[in-house]
């Protein structure tokens, strides 16, 4: 194993290895910064092909890596003999050191667990939180502590293993009388000598077996008793493992069966946005589903599904502090990561025996997928809602962009605007409107660029605050006019509702860096405005920028007023978009239509309000077409001409272009 350092200089440039010098074999490397604190760690088949992929321009890599080889002062690497090992000590340094642009997967909420402290001379059942330990069993984790609970309770009655604390145990044992589920036969009471130590053991393992899955040779071999107590006329007995039976079986009711199979299999579901991933897990045990688990991380870097699913792998199953047991046969995911065999090798040594990593592709266990992927997107919403109704959140967001913008106040109206288009075709912007942290639908506002060249943003980021702007100009001087020496009015006294560009914000956001913003502020300056802060958020590396400064405002990625910004800057883009291909359907429909004859623009709007969009119109039959109010048989058929017309044009033209 090799160890090498480079660099002390808080550029790329600087601290990047000379040519020759990273090895080609398998490795992990780790990224530091100035203060040597390590901040990202990852592992490669071929150390030199990955680690100089993070030393190419800036422009070229992903917001959040270039933010972390620009945050970085030096590189290391450790070789290793093979991607196992690599994997191996990729998770104990992540575990150590925690880097800050590794993606960190934590619990949404504390799961409770089923314990056994197999450890103990006479092990106890109980329900366990939090972090698990070295000498306990764990099943589930379950959603509710009493779930765990009830299932217990009924189980005890056929396995009647200790359940008590240490101090109840300890003074029965002193007192020579065992509690009182020793007395109605919830317990073999070994504190007291009723069992052995090693009978009590069995009756552990035993109960441990049947939580694992493998219920069947306990309900077949109690039924063989049942049957036999009956024969010998021992009806007291049989009547006893009858009772034992149901137990078994209400114990198992409460598991439905989601693989008829029987399989053993982890069933892992991702759900994700540029800023967050949330990760479900259900345990199928046996066929049932034993228990269900979740997490959400923040996206630190420029990972695909396929490298989430690898780092959440690695998390979940390679931190050693668990058994093989918990290693399934089977782990369904979305999409296999990078190396499967190579961790489908990790896994089975883990587990002592074979272990397989696939994508379900139909059946069962697709449909399982599917289910455990809907959990895991509205996991992510209740996340996302969570985060962004909190109050104290949101102020602290607010102060957070107050301080790092220098306002005098904090910006309780934030107003974002996005420009979008297709090739200068169809140029629109949006308007969207945040007040006290949370998104004001009813004042969102669109815009559709006419005058601009569609490859200038600048130009039309400029045209649309200026109308904006314009329009607060003019409600201020109406109403001004209307209630002299009050104020402003912020409501037409006629209608009572709100005027609708009569709010000036407490900061405007737009999307992109020094030229948008630099346009927005010469618009306001045009217009004599001057108390309106103005900033820009980059996607590229996500900076703030404000207008007539060289450098941008880096906030930490941990910061809820980032976040806020994020959210407000992803808003405006989603609002944009939609309006976009909105007009571009709208369009394309009506140049479509143009030559149909006794089609005019009210039946073409019709059809695109009743269709939603030009696919389904184009997937629509001509009788589809005629069930819509106003559509005549004989105009469905033109249309339906018309639209098999246009698409083999369409595909005439893509065939002599891909010809060529």
């Amino acid at each position: 194993m090799a160890v090498r350092r480079v660099g002390a200089v808080p550029d790329p440039l600087s601290y990047r290895p000379k040519p020759g010098e990273i090895p080609t074999e398998p490795g992990v490397y780790r990224f530091r910064d100035k203060q040597r604190r390590v901040i990202y760690v990852g592992k490669a088949k071929n150390l030199r092909a990955r680690l100089s992929s993070y030393f190419q321009d800036i422009g070229n890599l992903h917001q959040r890596t270039a933010s972390m080889v620009t945050t970085a002062a030096s590189v290391e690497w450790t070789v290793v003999k093979t991607e196992v090992e690599a994997l191996q000590l990729e998770y104990s340094w992540i575990k150590e050191f925690d880097p800050r642009f590794n993606v960190k997967y934590r619990d949404d909420k504390s799961y409770p667990w089923l314990a056994v402290t197999v450890g103990d001379e006479f092990p106890r059942v109980m329900v366990g939180r939090g972090a698990k330990r070295k000498g306990t069993r764990y099943f589930g984790p379950y959603s509710h502590a009493w779930a765990i609970r009830e299932t217990v309770d009924i189980l005890l009655r056929v396995f009647p293993m200790r359940s008590c604390s240490n101090g109840v145990f300890k003074r029965s044992q002193q007192i020579g009388r065992p509690c009182l589920l020793g007395y109605i036969d919830k317990c073999a009471a070994p504190c007291v000598g009723n069992v052995s130590a090693d009978e009590h053991r069995a009756i552990v393992d035993d109960f441990c077996e049947f939580m694992a899955g493998r219920t069947k040779p306990f309900t077949k071999r109690i039924e063989q008793e049942m049957y036999a107590a009956s024969d010998a006329l021992d009806f007291e007995k049989a009547a006893r493992l009858r009772d034992d039976l149901g137990a078994m079986q209400k114990a198992l009711e409460k598991q439905a069966v989601v693989l008829g199979d029987g399989a053993d299999a982890d069933v892992i579901a991702l759900a994700e946005d540029p800023l967050e991933v949330a990760v479900q897990v259900f345990y199928v045990r046996g066929g049932r589903v034993r228990g269900q688990r979740g997490w959400v991380a923040d996206r630190t870097d420029d990972s695909g599904t396929a490298d989430l699913v690898e780092n959440f792998l690695l998390q979940l199953y390679a931190g050693g502090d668990d058994t093989g047991d918990t290693v399934p046969k089977e782990i369904l995911v979305p999409v296999l990561p990078p190396d499967t065999a190579t961790f489908e090798q990790l896994l089975s040594d883990l587990r002592g025996s074979r272990v397989s990593i696939r994508v379900p592709q139909r059946g069962d266990k697709k449909s399982l997928q599917e289910s455990v992927a809907r959990n895991a997107a509205e996991s992510l919403a209740i996340h996302k809602t969570k985060r962004a109704s909190d109050l104290t959140t949101r102020n602290l967001a607010l102060a957070e962009i107050a301080d790092a913008l220098g306002l005098d106040d904090a910006p309780l109206r934030i107003e974002c605007y996005d420009v979008s288009h297709t090739q200068g075709t169809e140029i629109v912007a949006s308007m969207v409107v945040f007040e006290d942290g949370l998104a004001r639908k009813g004042e969102y506002r669109r815009f559709v660029i006419r005058d601009q060249d569609g490859s200038d943003d600048v130009a039309a980021m400029h045209e649309v605050i200026t109308r904006r702007f314009r329009r607060l100009l003019d409600e201020q001087a109406r109403s001004e006019e209307r209630m002299g020496e009050d104020g402003p009015m912020l409501v037409d006294p006629d209608t009572g509702r709100p005027r609708k560009f009569a709010y000036a914000p407490g900061l405007v956001v737009v999307d992109g860096g020094a030229p948008q913003v630099a346009a927005a502020q010469r618009a306001l300056d045009e217009l004599g405005i001057d108390d309106i802060p103005i900033c820009g958020l980059a996607k590229r590396l996500e900076e703030v920028w404000l207008p007539g400064e060289e450098d941008p405002v880096i906030l930490p990625r941990s910061s809820e007023g980032l976040y806020l910004l994020q959210r407000v800057r992803d808003e405006a883009h989603r609002f944009a978009i939609a309006h976009h291909r909105g007009r571009r359907s709208k369009s394309m429909v009506e140049s479509l239509l143009d030559d149909v004859p006794g089609l005019g623009e009210v039946r073409r709007k019709t059809l695109l309000r009743h269709f939603g969009s030009l696919k389904k119109l184009r997937e629509a039959e001509a009788a589809d077409i005629a069930a819509v109010p106003g559509i005549g048989p004989r105009t469905a058929e033109a249309i339906k001409d018309a639209i098999t017309a246009s698409d083999a044009t369409r595909t005439q033209k893509t065939g002599k272009t891909t010809a060529t």
